[in-house]
């Protein structure tokens, strides 16, 4: 039972939450450890904020995940766990996560239980409904990137709230036509607003989405009012934007996005050379002190 709790939790999905470090590592307050352990346990919460929101979410579709090749494996779907078991233990990770978020600040309380509601609304309305089902994805990631920002007390820029909510975008729209493919006589049982799509329209909101993301990163190097060296940073960028659709379109891999950063060496290679670098330019006078005194 344990063993199928944790796996309901879906662990590999945190991987989403890490986006609460960006305001820590943008805002430059990696080398204030107060900050980091803040963000940290911000991170963790969000992780179990997560994961009660799917098990809730598998929970309300375990009829349509049992018509899925992957998601029948799950869990509830499997029967492995009850629905009465999945409930309490999505209620108890709900409760820690707020109480805790409650006690700790109240702003990032009240971005907490932004996550929260709007997330519930997605699993009991807002998947059913096209356009708006990829636009509330696109954002419960600015509400992480949000959180990060709230728990250390520094200001989130609007482009990091830009850049994140059309990445997210880019991300949702690409896993829609994922599943259209390969579910493809089936899609519609498994998700009902699939039938209000089609593999061209999806193709011209991927086409307007990757323009946008990188026209807006390229502004954030240039306006943000940090060092203008972030122009290096570009070339990472689009080389990750045009590597994950090849994976989408040549190897149709867009059905889960996750499983892309976790397995994929190029586009991890490419993410790693990319954040190595933004902490180069953003700390180099830090690290330039730390060489020095030693």
């Amino acid at each position: 039972m344990f063993r199928n709790l944790i796996v309901a939790m879906r662990p590999k999905q945190w991987t989403k939450n890490l986006l609460i470090f960006a305001a820590l590592i943008f805002a430059e307050r990696l080398f204030h450890y107060n900050d980091i352990l803040s963000v940290v346990i911000a991170f963790i919460l969000f992780c179990f904020l997560s994961s009660s929101i799917y098990i809730i979410n598998d929970l309300v579709d375990i009829e349509q995940d049992r018509e899925h090749p992957e998601k029948s494996k799950r869990p509830v779907a499997s029967g492995k766990i009850s629905k009465t078991s999945g409930i309490i233990f999505s209620i108890l990770l709900a409760l820690i996560s707020l109480i805790s978020a409650f006690i700790i600040k109240i702003d990032f309380f009240l971005i907490a239980s932004a996550y929260f509601i709007l997330n519930l609304i997605y699993s009991f309305k807002l998947k059913r409904l096209p356009i708006l089902d990829v636009l509330s994805i696109s954002f419960s990631f600015v509400l992480r990137a949000a959180a990060g920002g709230v728990i250390i007390k520094v200001f989130v820029s609007p482009w990091l709230i830009v850049c994140t909510f059309l990445l997210a975008l880019f991300m949702a729209i690409g896993k829609r036509r994922g599943e259209i493919i390969l579910l493809e006589e089936n899609h519609i049982k498994h998700r009902q607003v699939l039938s209000s799509y089609s593999i061209k329209l999806l193709d011209q909101m991927i086409s307007v989405s990757t323009s946008s993301i990188l026209i807006a990163y390229s502004l954030y190097t240039f306006t943000s009012g940090k060092s203008v060296a972030l122009m290096c940073t570009i070339p990472f960028v689009i080389y990750g934007i045009f590597r994950y659709l090849y994976l989408v379109y040549q190897e149709n891999r867009g059905d889960n996005p996750t499983s892309i950063f976790i397995s994929d060496r190029p586009m991890q290679i490419n993410m790693f050379c990319w954040l190595m670098a933004v902490l180069i330019i953003f700390y180099w006078k830090h690290l330039y002190t730390v060489i020095s005194y030693q």
